[in-house]
C-alpha cells in the first residue's frame, strides 16, 4: 500500500489535477472516502469555530461538503472553500453600517436553511453527476450554482457595505442599500468578480474545460440578477422568503449552464 501511495503523492506535487482525481472517492477504495470524511469534519468544525455558521449550518454544510467531494473530488472541495471564504469575509465588511441598516447577518453565522438554500442545488448536481451519462454537464451545473452562490452573497454584502446608490431592479428607483431587490454598481462588480473567481478555481482544478468559463460565469450572473428580480418582485411582498430566493437563483444558474453547454 505504501509503495503504491508514495509515487502518486510525489506525482501529485507536479500534477495537482491528477492528485485530486486520485484521492477522489472510488479512485483508491476507502482512502478517498477517508480523505473526504476528514476534510468534511475539518471544514464543518472550522466554519462553526469562526462563526461562519451555526450548529445547524455546520451539519448542513458537512452533508453538502461530503456530497460535493464525492462528485467533484478535491477540486469541488476547494471551490466550496472559496465560496465560504468569500461569504465569511464580505459578511464582515462594513458590519456597523449593516447593523445601522438592519441588514447585518447574525454574529453566530448562517443557519442550516441558509446553507442548504445556497448549496442545495450544487450538491444535487454533484450527486447527479455520479449517476448520469452526462457527468461533465452536471459538474458544470454544479460549478455554476457555486459561482452564483458566491456572486449573490458577495454582491449583496459589498453593496450594503460600500454601495453609494442602490436602485430597485424592477423600477430603477433609488432605495436604501440592503433593500430586497436592490442593486448597486459596487455590489454588481463584486458579484461578477466572485463568480469569475469560483469558476476559475473549478477550471484550475480540472472540473471544467476552459471553453466553459464564459458559460459558467454568464449563468452565475443570470442567477444573481434573477435573485435580485425575485427579491424586488416577490420577497418585498413577503410572498417568498430569502432562502427560497437564493435557492431559485442557484437553480437558474445551474439550468442555464446545463442548457447553454448542451447547445454550444
Amino acid at each position: 500500500m505504501q509503495n503504491a501511495i508514495l509515487p502518486r503523492i510525489v506525482t501529485g506535487v507536479s500534477d495537482p489535477f491528477q492528485f485530486s482525481s486520485w484521492i477522489a472517492p472510488g479512485s483508491t477504495g476507502g482512502f478517498g472516502w477517508a480523505i473526504g470524511g476528514l476534510l468534511t469534519v475539518a471544514f464543518a468544525l472550522l466554519a462553526h469555530r469562526i462563526k461562519g455558521v451555526t450548529i445547524s449550518g455546520a451539519i448542513a454544510g458537512a452533508i453538502c461538503c461530503l456530497v460535493l467531494y464525492a462528485g467533484g473530488g478535491l477540486s469541488a472541495f476547494v471551490a466550496l472553500i472559496t465560496v465560504f471564504a468569500l461569504a465569511w469575509i464580505t459578511t464582515r465588511l462594513g458590519y456597523r453600517r449593516k447593523q445601522a441598516l438592519g441588514t447585518a447577518e447574525r454574529r453566530d453565522g448562517r443557519k442550516g436553511s441558509q446553507v442548504l438554500a445556497n448549496l442545495g442545488v450544487a450538491t444535487t448536481c454533484s450527486a447527479l453527476s455520479l449517476l448520469s451519462h452526462t457527468r461533465p454537464l452536471f459538474l458544470l451545473a454544479m460549478a455554476a450554482a457555486l459561482s452564483e452562490a458566491a456572486a449573490d452573497t458577495t454582491s449583496s454584502e459589498v453593496g450594503q457595505a460600500f454601495g453609494k446608490t442602490a436602485r430597485l431592479v424592477t423600477t430603477w428607483s433609488p432605495v436604501t442599500p440592503g433593500t430586497d431587490g436592490a442593486v448597486s454598481l459596487a455590489g454588481t462588480m463584486a458579484g461578477a468578480i466572485a463568480a469569475g473567481l469560483v469558476t476559475f478555481v473549478c477550471i484550475l482544478g480540472g472540473l471544467l474545460p476552459r471553453r466553459w468559463l464564459p458559460i459558467c460565469v454568464l449563468s452565475a450572473l443570470l442567477g444573481m440578477f434573477l435573485d435580485s428580480f425575485l427579491g424586488a418582485w416577490l420577497e418585498r411582498r413577503r410572498s417568498i422568503n430569502n432562502d427560497l430566493v437564493n435557492f431559485l437563483g442557484t437553480l437558474m444558474a445551474a439550468l442555464a449552464a446545463f442548457w447553454l453547454a448542451s447547445i454550444a
